[in-house]
């Protein structure tokens, strides 16, 4: 047995040894089997009348007891012990002797720890633990993981995580094989994730688990033979956005500094202000058009800039002869125009989600998206955008008390919409072009009443 045992009969007299207490106390069966009492070889003297108090008592009490006792080793050492003993009655029903089993207290603390830490983990940690079985399974789930993962604890087990996870699986099954094979890696990693719907469609919230792994092997297997993988996570979401927005904002912050300095040495305004544009569009927008207002009522728009329809490019000057763009009535930039404000819109939302979140698709999807894709360049070209816009931000260029036109950004298929973040950043861009478009309007009018006052 693992555990060391001894047994004593009614008169107190060692029936039993096995060969771990031979192997705590030092003392072989043949030295033990026989010996009335412990007093003088298994315990000292001072402490005997006890220690057999206690043992000896066992044979009346019901139940299990458990006590600790100081026990002698053969070379005259001392052990302190964890022992579990309780009486044996005979076939008349009369106390009979005691069994004890006993091991060294400090192993017997470091297995109670071992259990209590799997209990704690497994109970209501704050943060998710899943034990996965060698088959890639979950096995064992705690209250914070089934939260997160949004089924029951007992629905979890046995289930393969791709019913679970729309996106991240690839990540977590080769994170979960390389531990079985190569063992725990040297820090935890990220995993962006997405859960599956109840009907198995993907949810559109990605969330960020920071997850560590460990390799379990069993104790008592005389060559390690792994068990599964320990996947420790919690949701780390909430801080990498803020991360995320942090490193957004600094670095748009850094792209309009730079703009600044390149428009200051910029000796035409509308030089500075598609500079402005241009540095703007880095990671924020595939295309920028630049439209100028003439007239009071209705406000007519000029296309006066634009970047290349086809690839990227830098925003460059457009000669239309003042002829206005078509935009149709309940044009997001006409709306930006009445509203002096940002407005943003998109191509049809089920279209744009099923082409971020699909992880697979068959003859039948492919012939949907196939159509709306087709609805989507028809929505980019109804509005004079190029065909691969997908989502659109229009923010009107004011100086001065006065509308001056309108700057379009657009994004194409891959990217996500625009939100009020963005919003708030191309306005801010838009005040910046708008004062370089008003200086280069107050430059042409004071040339021009120049010119007439020389002719005069």
């Amino acid at each position: 047995m693992d555990a060391a045992l001894w047994a004593f009969d009614a008169e107190g007299v060692v029936t039993h040894w096995n060969r771990e207490a031979q192997r705590i106390l030092g003392w072989t069966a043949e030295e033990a089997i026989g010996r009335r009492g412990l007093s003088g070889w298994a315990v000292r003297s001072a402490d005997a009348t006890e220690v057999e108090g206690r043992l000896l008592s066992a044979m009346t009490a019901p139940g299990r007891q458990v006590h600790d006792f100081a026990l002698l080793t053969k070379d005259g050492g001392r052990v302190l012990v964890r022992t579990q003993f309780a009486g044996v009655r005979g076939a008349d029903g009369r106390p009979a002797g005691v069994y004890c089993a006993f091991s060294e207290v400090h192993a017997q603390i470091d297995l109670e720890r071992s259990i209590a830490l799997s209990e704690a983990l497994f109970d209501d940690a704050p943060w998710g633990a899943v034990l996965i079985d060698a088959d890639l399974r979950p096995a064992v789930a705690n209250a914070y993981a089934a939260r997160a993962l949004r089924v029951g604890r007992t629905a979890v087990l046995g289930r393969p995580l791709g019913e679970l996870l729309a996106q991240g699986l690839e990540e977590l099954e080769s994170a979960f094989q390389h531990v079985l094979a190569e063992g725990a890696p040297a820090a935890p990693s990220d995993v962006w994730v997405t859960l599956r719907t109840p009907e198995g469609q993907a949810e559109g919230e990605r969330r960020c688990w920071r997850s560590g792994f460990l390799r379990l092997a069993s104790p008592l297997a005389e060559e390690p033979v792994p068990l599964g993988v320990s996947w420790v996570f919690q949701d780390v979401t909430e801080a990498k956005n803020l991360e995320q927005e942090n490193s957004v904002v600094r670095f748009r912050a850094n792209q309009m500094q730079r703009a600044a300095r390149t428009a200051a040495d910029c000796e035409d305004p509308r030089e500075a202000a598609t500079v402005f544009v241009d540095f703007a569009l880095a990671g924020f927008a595939d295309h920028a058009l630049l439209d100028l207002a003439t007239g009071d009522e209705p406000v007519r728009l000029v296309r006066a800039a634009a970047t290349p329809s086809g690839s990227g490019g830098p925003c460059s000057p457009i000669t239309h002869g003042g002829i206005p763009v078509r935009y149709d009535d309940g044009h997001p930039a006409l709306q930006a125009v009445e509203r002096t404000g940002a407005v943003r819109a998109s191509a049809d939302p089920l279209y744009a989600g099923r082409r971020q979140g699909r992880t697979g698709a068959g003859r039948g999807d492919a012939a949907d998206d196939g159509s709306a894709a087709e609805q989507a360049r028809q929505w980019a070209r109804d509005r004079q955008w190029p065909d691969d816009s997908l989502h659109a931000l229009c923010v009107v260029l004011r100086s001065r008390g006065g509308t001056l036109g309108v700057l379009t950004f657009l994004r194409s298929t891959g990217r996500r919409s625009f939100d009020r973040a963005d919003a708030a950043y191309a306005e801010d861009v838009a005040s910046r072009v708008a004062g370089a478009l008003d200086l280069s309007d107050h430059l042409r009018r004071r040339s021009e009443r120049s010119a007439r006052s020389e002719q005069g």
